[in-house]
């Protein structure tokens, strides 16, 4: 196997093809061994995996916690309202006091941007070899969920073999409020890696322009890009027009919990114009597959019905991909950890 170049996992803006190809080809093994009911791996036995938490989660934490526990780690959960930091420990702080304890991995999900960047930055200051992996962080990423929803995408084009060319010259519809989606940002990353031509719908409020100029904003030009030829971006205000040429769709939560008022007060029409419904999809001729990231806002961002009858309606195939692109993600970390102490102390060896 390859040796995994990254300690962190912050962001997909410096992800190569080969990484990528790694990941989601170990996630594809690992989601083979669950249909043979092996329910436990012992590749990270004697691994402490902090979950950290500051902002509420279901399914990337849970998730990322059985994961680990698939994998045989320790798993420590931590909780906020029995915490230091009710005591006005910093966030910071607290993640170090977890590495202290000897934590392996710490999976952080933050609500400031570059809130896990700076706990990592601080860890390499420090020259502790604790791992951090963000599992989102304000409105800057969620690498888990844009590798899950990369996976489901190619799981679904190539079903017999995990072939990322597949998405190459793909049309991938995202669909809703872009602005605030940390989703919306890993995906344009992943999904263009590959060739995939992304069209973003939705309102000027919650679809600005300028998200056209993503790929080369200012903060992914702080790193070398190591994706040569990607997909491009457009902008769409139409639904109906958008679908009619698609490949497939990514409907995305609305962030009230981010929004300002003026925002909201935009939205009273939103479910007219942009929520996803079987009728719309008829505007395609294809079967298309129907992604979202959850948690779901029926009859606004999608119907009931899409989320219940659509064949292709695949929100519960990436819950379940999730688990083994945890998995993968956690392996591979550890991989990169264990290269660490072999040349700390030549005499460790994996368990």
């Amino acid at each position: 196997m390859r040796s995994w170049p990254h300690k962190h996992i912050i962001s997909l803006a410096n992800f190569s093809k080969e990484d990528y190809e790694q990941l989601l080809t170990l996630a594809d093994k690992f989601n083979s061994n669950k249909e043979n009911r092996i329910k436990k791996i012992p590749f990270l036995e004697g691994y402490l995996v902090t979950s950290l938490f500051f902002e509420a989660s279901t399914r990337t934490r849970n998730s990322f916690e059985l994961a680990a526990k698939r994998l045989s780690a320790e798993v420590q959960t931590f909780n906020s309202t029995s915490s230091s930091m009710s005591k006005g420990e910093t966030d910071i702080d607290t993640a170090l006091t977890y590495a202290s304890m000897g934590s392996n991995i710490i999976i952080i999900r933050h609500s400031s941007s570059n809130g896990p960047l700076k706990i990592a930055q601080k860890i390499d200051h420090k020259k502790i070899t604790t791992s951090i992996i963000n599992a989102g962080d304000g409105l800057n990423g969620h690498p888990s969920q844009g590798l899950l929803d990369l996976y489901t995408l190619i799981n679904f084009f190539s079903p017999n073999k995990i072939n990322p060319s597949v998405l190459n010259s793909k049309n991938i519809l995202i669909v809703g409020d872009v602005l605030h989606s940390r989703v919306a940002r890993s995906n344009i990353l992943a999904l263009s890696a590959f060739g995939a031509n992304i069209t973003l719908c939705g309102p000027e409020e919650l679809v600005p322009y300028e998200m056209k100029n993503f790929i080369n904003s200012t903060y992914l030009n702080q790193l070398k890009d190591p994706i040569k030829n990607r997909g491009g971006i457009r902008i769409s205000r139409s639904l109906q027009k958008s679908i009619s040429n698609t490949d497939a769709i990514i409907i995305l939560r609305l962030q009230k919990e981010r929004m300002n008022q003026n925002y909201l007060d935009c939205l009273n029409s939103y479910s007219t114009y942009y929520c996803l419904t079987l009728d719309k999809l008829k505007l395609n001729k294809k079967e298309l597959p129907v992604l979202h990231p959850g948690p779901v806002n029926r009859d606004i961002e999608i119907s009931s019905k899409v989320v219940d009858e659509y064949k292709n309606c695949l929100i519960n195939k990436q819950i379940k991909n999730g688990i083994a692109i945890r998995m993968a993600m956690l392996f591979l970390t550890s991989q990169y950890q264990d290269l660490i102490q072999s040349n700390f102390n030549p005499s460790v060896k994996k368990p």
